[in-house]
């Protein structure tokens, strides 16, 4: 089947997920709903069995000298849940803390005695979480000193320590920077108290400003994160947020839109009438439109769609890094990371994260081996041109040419005024850059489906519709006992990064992984999902 033959062929709703609505108001309707929240692919799953093996061989090798290395390091603890967050997993309790702790350095000393890591020179480091800044003095020293003692930092590694305003008191501000970390990105999300309360943040606006401008004093850079769309956030609240961060005098911010993940706390607590509705997806479109025009107006440089400096220290270096193909060692509960062609995922809970690491194994959750090089290559440009506005489609068709077929998808988004192209570039129009994340993945979709030639296999699914999807297909086949209700609670225990990691996958990956599984342990997730 051609290309063509198959997008002319396309269901209707299949083809509004993978390239958007026909409608005169693109801003507020290119596409149903944002369909994922970090872009990719993901290949065939390892086996449960060999992944240690695995994992192993992969230690063994020396590293690429031309590839570039990052560490990502989790902290899967929080003093309190945030509404909107669908990350979070354990509550700070100071003896758990102390013996989480223990595992990670345990941890990062035993893989960094392989090839791989003795061989690699890292570039940055990003301890993130969770609340990274949750942790005291002496264990954020411990596991700095562990990552300073064992690894080969270039002389110029970023290394940034994420967390939350509430912890930037100064005898753990002196830690951190004793620690070596020259990069703080910290959650604030909004300096509006109301909102703030709404969705579990701690401090008022008084105390995060004071706490803002004191860390400001010390010679580190400082990052913001902002979000659009909180309950009870008009436009007027959202550019006084933007504007109050710009006068604030940080380095750098990152504005996020709100993601309301299926079933979670703050989908309910709305439904409940709880705390007051959120933005729908126009009312994003706006903000993030009238935010945009405000930083270019004041001489803010965009790093990437979401990402905007004022001063040059500020590179978000790991944010790039992982955008466009770098090397990510992981260490600890709940990090991910790829290397030698492997991507994985670690334990998110902490029980099955400190017996495996407790037996001398690496704490795998779930371990994929990524698509072959050639379309990882075309995929980390995909992701890292569009992250950044563009995309150099003359380059990918240099080392493609097969990828001339999605130029029929490009230029329906240019028709429907996602994007202009000038020669064999393109560039995103300032509503493109709203709906990027779309955009990017379906033209993975695509150009896999192309590149590997299973055009007639491409199904895109938009996340919480099973119409089509492969997934809730697969657990069908497997489960004929329950029903769309059940396999849909089911599907929602997985936590999110894996559960858009399996929408992804073809349906023959997702029988041989789900199929690998004892049965006892699908009946206590279907147990659970009933329960």
């Amino acid at each position: 089947m051609s290309f063509a033959t198959f997008l002319s062929n396309l269901p209707p709703a299949q083809r509004a997920v993978l390239l958007g609505l026909d409608t005169d108001d693109p801003q507020h309707a290119a596409f149903p709903a944002k369909r994922v929240v970090h872009a990719g692919l993901l290949g065939s799953p390892v086996p449960k069995q060999n992944e240690q093996t695995v994992w192993l061989k992969a230690m063994e090798e020396t590293a690429d000298r031309r590839r570039d290395y990052a560490i990502y390091v989790h902290i899967p603890f929080c003093q309190t849940r945030c509404l909107y967050c669908g990350f979070y997993q354990h509550a700070t309790r100071q003896e758990v803390e102390d013996d989480y702790v223990q595992q990670l350095v345990a941890e990062i000393k035993r893989d960094t005695a392989f090839p791989q890591l003795k061989t690699a020179t890292i570039s940055s480091i990003f301890i993130g979480g969770g609340t990274p800044t949750s942790l005291t003095p002496t264990n954020v020293s411990s596991v700095l000193n562990a990552l300073r003692d064992n690894l080969n930092l270039a002389a110029d590694c970023e290394i940034t320590l994420e967390g939350r305003i509430h912890d930037v008191v100064p005898e753990k501000i002196a830690a951190w920077l004793a620690g070596g970390v020259n990069r703080i990105s910290l959650g604030v999300q909004s300096f509006d108290t109301q909102i703030r309360r709404y969705v579990g943040r701690i401090d008022d606006r008084e105390t995060v400003l004071a706490r803002l401008k004191n860390l400001l004093a010390h010679d580190v850079t400082v990052i913001v994160d902002l979000i659009y769309g909180l309950p009870g956030q008009d436009m007027a609240k959202w550019l006084e947020d933007v504007a109050t961060l710009e006068e604030s005098g940080v380095h750098g911010m990152d504005l996020y839109q709100l993601n309301i993940f299926p079933g979670g706390n703050l989908e309910k607590a709305v439904q409940k009438g709880t705390v007051p509705p959120c933005a729908d997806i126009a009312g994003q479109a706006d903000m993030y439109g009238a935010a945009r025009e405000y930083l270019l107006g004041r001489g803010y440089e965009r790093l990437s769609l979401c990402h905007w400096r004022k001063d040059k220290r500020e590179g978000s270096r790991y944010n790039s890094m992982a955008k466009s193909g770098a090397v990510v060692y992981p260490f600890g509960c709940g990090a991910g990371g790829n290397v030698s062609g492997l991507s994985f995922m670690l334990e998110r809970h902490l029980d099955p994260y400190m017996e495996a690491m407790q037996r001398g194994q690496k704490p795998f959750m779930m371990m994929a081996h990524q698509v072959e090089p050639h379309l990882q290559h075309l995929s980390n440009q995909i992701i890292d041109n569009l992250e950044r506005g563009y995309l150099h489609f003359g380059e990918l068709l240099r080392q493609e040419p097969r990828l001339q077929e999605v130029r029929q998808v490009l230029a329906h988004w240019e028709e429907n005024g996602l994007m202009t192209h000038t020669g064999s570039d393109y560039t995103l129009t300032p509503i493109g850059e709203f709906w990027y994340i779309n955009m990017t993945q379906s033209l993975l979709e695509c150009s896999q489906a192309i590149v590997e030639d299973t055009i007639e296999n491409l199904s895109p699914v938009q996340e919480g519709n099973t119409s089509g999807d492969p997934l809730d297909e697969v657990i069908a086949e497997l489960m004929p006992q329950a029903d769309s209700a059940a396999r849909q609670a089911m599907v929602k225990k997985i936590p999110t990064p894996v559960r858009m990691m399996l929408k992804r996958s073809s349906k023959d990956s997702l029988k041989k992984m789900l199929a690998g599984l004892p049965p006892s342990m699908l009946e206590r997730m279907m147990s659970k999902a009933m329960g």
